[in-house]
């Protein structure tokens, strides 16, 4: 038991600090706002969404000149920008994914 709790708490502790780059560098606001930045400044369209952790919505953001921000958004409504890079390219479709 005391094994379980350990590695809860572990988990629990990298999961708080995976979340807190975003936030300790102000990159947490309203989702619209970074939308409409993304679009503007970087002429950045969502690519891609997802759910996490069962709660949180998860999305890829890219423009044609390559830049992606990845964006994940609780269910309270804060957004926080997680990631963005360069040199973003777009994979054709491929039925078997497990080919790479």
């Amino acid at each position: 038991m005391i094994k379980f709790s350990f590695v809860c708490a572990c988990v629990s502790f990298l999961a708080l600090g995976a979340a807190s780059p975003a936030q300790a560098l102000g990159m947490c606001g309203s989702r619209a706002d970074f939308i409409k930045a993304l679009s503007d400044k970087y002429q950045e369209t969502g690519k891609a969404l997802g759910i996490a952790g069962q709660v949180n919505l998860v999305e890829i953001f890219a423009s044609k000149a390559g830049t992606w921000t990845i964006l994940v958004t609780t269910p309270q409504g804060k957004s926080c920008i997680i990631a963005a890079g360069s040199s973003w390219e777009d994979l054709p479709p491929s039925k078997n994914l497990t080919s790479l």
